[in-house]
């Protein structure tokens, strides 16, 4: 044997001499008791390499997806897609994106491909399941008897469907995929050019799509609140996306839960210090309020029915006297005089008609009788009040107190004139009768108060 020949049976040969080492050293000794059955299966086995799973989270291991693969507008802490949006699912299918869509370079459309017509949020666009038979081996025709290829693994039900038992026949957790609350044209977006990532972030680099991959209102922004020229059709009122109630106002409770603004919204989030905030939003833009909100809402907590009472400040029952004497028409925007404001003085006891008796020592709310009633009038006599401010008056006082004074006086226990009866105080300006008639025109209401209508001194007016 040369050399040559030598050397091509070197490497055969060492092979041999180790597989005979191997033999000899596993041979048990000679002079060695057999170990007994139980201990063997006591000794610990080798632990078997962990095999990756893939298809079961959106990254293997759990890992957080990173911000820029999620949708545009998505955020670090946002949570997730609004639930009042995008109800909770219930994924049961093991799926790898990246697998499908970088590896084998299989688009979204062919899966997807209901995308390029769908016009409504309700159109499911998951592929069927008949789609998936061409590559894995099976057949899904007809869904109560489905076939496996039993040589290839990928065709088992059990590789896609998670939980899946041999044995169940072809029963399979549902995948619960609910309705989205939502307006969505998959179609007009699609006839636009506009990608799938620029509403769902980069799904080829994730391998479980999750609602994570939901958009984010926030990336919607970016085309939708553009200015006019450049937006195009993308509108931007709230109605457009969101689904409404019959009176045109959005709809925002579900039972999947309920939408309010965010933060960034405008400064609109409806957090802990949006009652201290929610002036200076409404202000700037309260046509977005108006989309959700009816001007009924606002007066409801505004004219102080719904609690907290945040209108006013906490001493305002010292100051409130001042602020109607001044600015009345903002009082009555909310407040009626003769219940609202009546009812509350009778009960504090400041009023003419209320158990003033009763509070006596917390003092008069009118001057001294002398200055209010009696003359000659100053300037503290209650005519010249009623002139300047006669709102004030009748916050607390119904006509018929005024004629307890200003009707004609009794004659025979019978009222004169009227019939009203009283002290005989003239509320009539001297030379009245000489323009009486004007004024009976312009408002003949007050006349009626002390004056039936067939009066002669009224007629003496018409």
């Amino acid at each position: 044997m040369n050399s040559r020949t030598l050397s091509n049976w070197l490497p055969t040969l060492a092979c041999v001499v180790a597989l005979l080492f191997a033999a000899l050293t596993d041979m048990p000794d000679a002079g060695a008791k057999p170990k007994p059955e139980s201990e063997l299966a006591a000794q610990p086995s080798a632990p078997a390499a962990p095999r990756p799973v893939h298809g079961l989270a959106p990254l293997p291991g759990g890992v957080a997806v990173p911000l820029s693969d999620r949708p545009p507008g998505a955020f670090a802490d946002d949570g997730g897609p609004s639930p009042g949006i995008f109800p909770p699912q219930k994924i049961t299918i093991r799926f790898n994106h990246k697998k499908h869509v970088k590896e084998l370079g299989i688009v979204c459309t062919a899966c997807h491909d209901g995308a390029k017509t769908s016009r409504k949020s309700a159109d499911r666009l998951l592929p069927p399941a008949t789609r998936c038979d061409a590559c894995h081996g099976s057949d899904h025709r007809d869904l109560n008897s489905v076939q496996a290829d039993g040589a290839e693994l990928m065709s088992q039900c059990g590789f896609c469907h998670i939980g899946y038992k041999a044995g169940d026949g072809n029963k399979v957790a549902r995948f619960e995929l609910p309705q989205p609350n939502l307006k969505m044209n998959h179609a007009v977006h699609f006839k636009r050019n506009i990608g799938c990532a620029q509403c769902h972030g980069n799904v080829e680099n994730i391998e479980l799509a999750t609602r994570d991959q939901l958009p984010r209102m926030r990336g919607c922004f970016s085309c939708h609140q553009m200015p006019a020229p450049a937006r195009g059709e993308a509108r931007g009122g709230c109605e457009n996306c969101h689904l409404t109630e019959r009176g045109g106002l959005m709809k925002t409770e579900f039972a999947s839960g309920k939408l309010v603004p965010p933060r960034w919204l405008h400064d609109a989030g409806h957090s802990a210090d949006w009652i201290e905030r929610h002036k200076q939003v409404a202000g700037n833009d309260s046509k977005m309020c108006a989309s959700c909100h009816s001007e009924r809402y606002c007066t409801d907590c505004h004219d102080g029915r719904v609690r907290p009472r945040k209108v006013h400040p906490n001493d305002w029952i010292s100051m409130h006297p001042m602020a109607a004497r001044q600015n009345n028409p903002s009082c009555t925007s909310c407040h009626k005089q003769q219940s609202f404001c009546l009812g509350c003085h009778q009960r504090a006891g400041v009023t003419l008609s209320g158990p003033y008796e009763n509070f006596a020592g917390r003092g008069r709310f009118h001057p001294p009788k002398r200055d209010w009633t009696d003359p000659p009038r100053s300037g503290r006599h209650h005519a010249w009040e009623a002139q300047r401010n006669l709102n004030a008056c009748v916050s607390c006082h119904t006509e018929r107190e005024c004629t307890i004074c200003h009707a004609t006086a009794r004659v025979g226990g019978r009222g004169a004139g009227s019939g009203f009866g009283g002290q005989g105080s003239n509320p009539h300006p001297r030379n009245f009768r000489d323009r009486c008639s004007g004024a009976l025109r312009k408002n003949a209401r007050p006349c009626l108060v002390c004056h039936d209508p067939s009066d002669p001194q009224l007629q003496e007016c018409r």
